[in-house]
C-alpha cells in the first residue's frame, strides 16, 4: 500500500510545478487490463488467501511480475515506464530467487511494526540465508508514521518512474521540454519544437547563421600579399621573359 500511495503521490506531483495533469489522459496505454488484473492477484495472495497452498501462492506471485514486464515492453516509449521495469524487475529477480519472497531487513520490520515471523504467505519477509539481500525491504516507513512499512531499491525506482514520467508528459517547470506521443496530434506539440525563424528575420540575417558569416566576412579588409607571395611572384618573372626570347 506504501508503494501505491506514492505512486499515486508521484503522478500528481506536476501540479504542483506548473504541469498540466489533463495531459495525462492522451496517454494511451495498449493491454492495460492485465496489468490491472495482475496487481488484483497480488492483492489476493498477499491480503485475501495468504493461508493457500505455499507453491500456488509462489507461482501466482512469479506470474505477476512477468505479465508486468509484458505490458512494459508494448508500452516502453512512454516515459518513466522504463524505469518502473527496472525497479519492478529488481524486485521480481530477487524474489524469485529466494522461493517467491522478497527478503527483509529485521531491523526495518521492526521499525514498521510488522511480525518478524508470519506463518501466512507474505511477499516479504526475514530469511536465514537470502539471496541479494541488499535488494530487499530494507528501508522502513516506521511507525508511527500512517502507512508504515518497508520497501527496497526497486519500490524507489518505481516510485521515481511515475514521479519522472508524470512530470514529462505533463510539462511542469522541472523538465525541458514536454514528451509528445508518436503519431498523436496534441494541444501542446509547439511546445516540444524549437520555434522557426520568421521570414522577415530570414531576410534580415538576424537568426540565420550564414548571413552572419557572410556579413562578418565582408567588413574584413582584404589581406595582401606576404613577402613570400611576392618572392614567387619574382622568381616566375626571368622565366616568363626567357619563355618569351626563346619563341
Amino acid at each position: 500500500m506504501l508503494v501505491l500511495v506514492g505512486t499515486v503521490l508521484a503522478i500528481a506531483s506536476p501540479a504542483m510545478f506548473g504541469g498540466h495533469l489533463s495531459r495525462l489522459g492522451y496517454i494511451k496505454l495498449r493491454f492495460w487490463s492485465i496489468l490491472v488484473c495482475a496487481l488484483l492477484a497480488q492483492i489476493l495472495i498477499i491480503e485475501i488467501v495468504p493461508e493457500g497452498n505455499h507453491a500456488v501462492l509462489v507461482g501466482v506471485h512469479l506470474a505477476t511480475y512477468v505479465i508486468a514486464g509484458g505490458f512494459v515492453a508494448v508500452n516502453w516509449r512512454v516515459p518513466g515506464l522504463l524505469i518502473i521495469a527496472a525497479g519492478g524487475a529488481c524486485n521480481g529477480i530477487t524474489i524469485a530467487l529466494n522461493d517467491g519472497t522478497l527478503p527483509a531487513s529485521r531491523a526495518a520490520l521492526k521499525m514498521a511494526g510488522i511480525p518478524l515471523d508470519p506463518k501466512d504467505f507474505v511477499n516479504s519477509g526475514v530469511l536465514e540465508h537470502p539471496t541479494l539481500a541488499w535488494l530487499g525491504d530494507i528501508f522502513a516507513w516506521p511507525q508511527p508514521m500512517p502507512l508504515a512499512n518497508v520497501f527496497s531499491i526497486g519500490d524507489m525506482l518505481i516510485v521515481f518512474g511515475a514521479f519522472y514520467g508524470a512530470h514529462k508528459i505533463a510539462g511542469s517547470r522541472l523538465v525541458k521540454t514536454p514528451w509528445v506521443p508518436r503519431g498523436l496530434e496534441v494541444p501542446w506539440a509547439d511546445e516540444a519544437t524549437p520555434a522557426r525563424p520568421s521570414a522577415a528575420e530570414v531576410d534580415s540575417g538576424v537568426v540565420v547563421g550564414a548571413s552572419v558569416a557572410t556579413e562578418a566576412t565582408a567588413d574584413q579588409p582584404e589581406k595582401e600579399p606576404d613577402d613570400a607571395d611576392a618572392g614567387r611572384h619574382r622568381r616566375l618573372t626571368p622565366l616568363t621573359s626567357e619563355a618569351g626570347h626563346a619563341g
